[in-house]
Parts: C-alpha cells; sequence; structure tokens
C-alpha cells in the first residue's frame, strides 16, 4: 500500500487538520467516517493522485487532527473543513464523503456554493441522519444515553481504550469488510488509525441529529440546507451495505431529483473502496470531468 505523508493545517476553529496530499490537477476532497482516518483512503489516493490534486483530511477527533472542543453537529465539522478549503484557498473542488463524511460533504456543499462543484456520497448517511434505539427499541438523542448504548458505543469505547485491535477487527469483517478484505498489513495500519478516535459520542450524537430535510425526522424538523446544495451530485451505494440501507441512498437521490445520479453497486457492502476500487475510481473521474 501507498503511504502519504501527514502534514498539518491550523484553521480558524481552533483545531489543527492533520491531512495527506497528493497530486496535481483539479482538486478533489476526501472526507472519511465514523471508526476510520484519512489512512483508509490510501488506495483510492493512490489512483486517483496519478491526475488529480488529491487532499485526505482527518476530521477533527480522528487520527493525527486535534480535538480542542465539544462537536454537537456534522455542521461544527463541516466549519473545520470550510475552514481548511480557504485557507488552502482551494477552488472548483469536488468534495468526496464516505458515510458519516457524506453528511459533512452536504454540509460543506451547502456552506460554500460556488467552491464546490461536485459532490460525491459514498455510502453516506441518510438525509435525515442515524435512528440509534434502546434495548425496547425506543429512541434515543441525548449523549447520556448514546454513551451508555451497551451494543453499539460502549464496546467500542473499552476497545479504544485498552487498545483492543482484535475486537475492532471483528466489527468490522461483520459490518464493513462484508466481501474482501485489506492485505494484512494494510489492515493493520487502518486497525492503528481506528484506534485514536476520541470523539465517538459526539459523532453518534450529531448523526442522531442530523436533518438536511425541511421535514421532521422525529426529533425536530430539518434545517432544509438541501436546497443550499448547488453542486452535481454523486450517490454510491453498495447493494448490500449493512451500516446505511441501500433505502437511503434511493431517497437521497429522489429528494435532490434531476440535481443528482445514483450508482448502485452490485454485491457490495458499506466498503466501495475495497469491494471495487476500479468502478469507484472510474465513476469519480467521469464525475470530475462532467
Amino acid at each position: 500500500m501507498i503511504e502519504f505523508a501527514l502534514k498539518y493545517l491550523d484553521v480558524n476553529t481552533h483545531e489543527t487538520i492533520a491531512y495527506r496530499e497528493a497530486g496535481n490537477g483539479k482538486t478533489i476532497l476526501l472526507l472519511h467516517g465514523n471508526m476510520s482516518s484519512s489512512v483508509h483512503f490510501n488506495p483510492l489516493m493512490a489512483h486517483l493522485a496519478e491526475n488529480y490534486h488529491v487532499i485526505a483530511l482527518d476530521l477533527v477527533g480522528f487520527g493525527d487532527s486535534s480535538y480542542n472542543r465539544e462537536i454537537n453537529s456534522l455542521k461544527d465539522f463541516a466549519d473545520d473543513v470550510i475552514s481548511f478549503i480557504e485557507l488552502k484557498e482551494l477552488k472548483d473542488i469536488t468534495v468526496v464523503g464516505w458515510s458519516t463524511g457524506g453528511g459533512i460533504a452536504l454540509e460543506v456543499a451547502a456552506s460554500l456554493k460556488d467552491t464546490v462543484k461536485h459532490l460525491v456520497l459514498l455510502s453516506s448517511v441518510g438525509l435525515q441522519g442515524f435512528v440509534m434505539v434502546d434495548a425496547v427499541g425506543n429512541r434515543i438523542s441525548t449523549k447520556a444515553e448514546i454513551a451508555s448504548h451497551p451494543l453499539q458505543v460502549v464496546p467500542i469505547l473499552e476497545a479504544y481504550k485498552t487498545g483492543n485491535k482484535d475486537f475492532i477487527k471483528f466489527v468490522w469483517d461483520n459490518t464493513i469488510y462484508i466481501n474482501d478484505k485489506p492485505e494484512e498489513d494494510e489492515y493493520d495500519i487502518y486497525l492503528d488509525a481506528i484506534l485514536k478516535q476520541r470523539n465517538l459520542v459526539d459523532v453518534d450524537y450529531a448523526l442522531v441529529h442530523f436533518n438536511f430535510t425541511n421535514e421532521d425526522n422525529g426529533l425536530g424538523k430539518g434545517s432544509n440546507r438541501i436546497g443550499d446544495v448547488k453542486a452535481s451530485v454523486l450517490i454510491l451505494h453498495g447493494e448490500k451495505d449493512l451500516v446505511v440501507n441501500v433505502s437511503e441512498a434511493l431517497k437521497t437521490k429522489e429528494a435532490f431529483g434531476e440535481q443528482a445520479k445514483l450508482i448502485v453497486f452490485e454485491n457490495a457492502g458499506h466498503a466501495l473502496i475495497t469491494d471495487n476500487l476500479e468502478l469507484l475510481k472510474q465513476v469519480i473521474i467521469e464525475e470530475v470531468e462532467a
């Protein structure tokens, strides 16, 4: 696996963003998801950097970026990214957001209408966020409730605390890498990066409360920021995604209408980079050049 050296930039939110950068040409900005970091994009970066200027960020509280303030929304994450884009003076960019990064990419595109030309939602969270329920099926929404969730949160926090890579690998093997898996050495690098996450509860809270629509998602009316996105939208989703059901991609396509294009990857899960890297590279390039 080709590795890309880390760089650092202090942004206007009083955070320090770690990032990887390679190549020349049109700019493609990569935003990772929950339980991951910029290093998970290395295989895609290696392909895209042959012809493009590619940047992959560690979001705040992930990887080697700082975590100086409490995060309460995906817009908070987006504010760091927006400052990064402005300080780097990036223009006419394509933003690719994977999973949670898709929601953050939406917020970035809504704020930087003239800068973000193409938006790629890669196995993205749905427009009305992520639902978490307790043991009897009641919806939960507070940070205290989320932090004490016995299945989705407590075991992950314990694994982070103890550095239990075997447990994190078990989780990824059964939810993310349901088809192909990275090579062992590559996988170990990913696991080390995952264990650097310090903001799990904040992220889950932000996902639960994310609502980009003008409708009520059960926790309140949305921001209706969807109308502020002027970029073309490419929605890429695995047919067998166990983290974000493909039905969410269909809803996103319906909400954006003719502004968006949807491609469903057959027999693929949540990790399209691993399941079909060649097709992923091809469709992203087609979008960048459109």
